[in-house]
């Protein structure tokens, strides 16, 4: 049965989102380096501490963002987007039927 959305687009987009992702790597790596060294300042109270943990804890979570995409990808039915690219080097034309 034939899926009523575009496989290709939806490839593509994901495309497009996981170079955004790698782009903000370098920016978030870092980010970390920063936080880590604050980390690292003399007589910082723990509550602070630990807060500084917390956000080094999120930046972590990019990886999520990373796997999100792939399961994206991979809920994208096997051979859907050949298909569609095949049925793109034709042309569309409305069916007789």
């Amino acid at each position: 049965m034939p899926i009523r959305w575009s496989a290709l687009k939806l490839s593509k987009a994901m495309d497009e989102v996981e170079h955004q992702v790698i782009l903000a790597d370098g920016f978030i790596a870092e980010a970390k380096a920063k936080a880590t060294e604050a980390r690292k300042i003399a007589n910082l109270p723990q509550y602070i501490d630990g807060r500084l943990v917390r956000l080094l804890t999120q930046l972590e979570r990019t990886n999520y963002a990373k796997d999100a995409i792939e399961a994206v990808r991979k809920s994208i039915p096997e051979g859907a987007i050949e298909t569609e690219r095949d049925a793109a080097k034709y042309g569309s034309q409305q069916s007789l039927i």
